[in-house]
């Protein structure tokens, strides 16, 4: 499924170097596929934007470190 999402959603031009965050971006979507409420995962969102700290670019764009 990620491999057919990456070549619809892309269109085969999947850069190497993003790759981690393109399966983070498929597994949130695909977690919340069957959502009843979607509303509920936006007001998520903001408060945790609102409870999260200033990002540094290099984390941005260098992807989330799980360690």
């Amino acid at each position: 499924m990620l491999k057919r999402w990456i070549l619809g959603t892309h269109k085969g031009s999947a850069v190497p170097e993003h790759l981690q965050s393109y399966l983070e971006e498929f597994t949130f979507k695909f977690n919340r596929r069957a959502s009843r409420s979607r509303g509920l995962v936006f007001r998520r969102l903001l408060d945790g934007a609102v409870a999260t700290g200033p990002v540094a670019e290099y984390d941005g764009t260098k992807g989330y470190n799980w360690g």
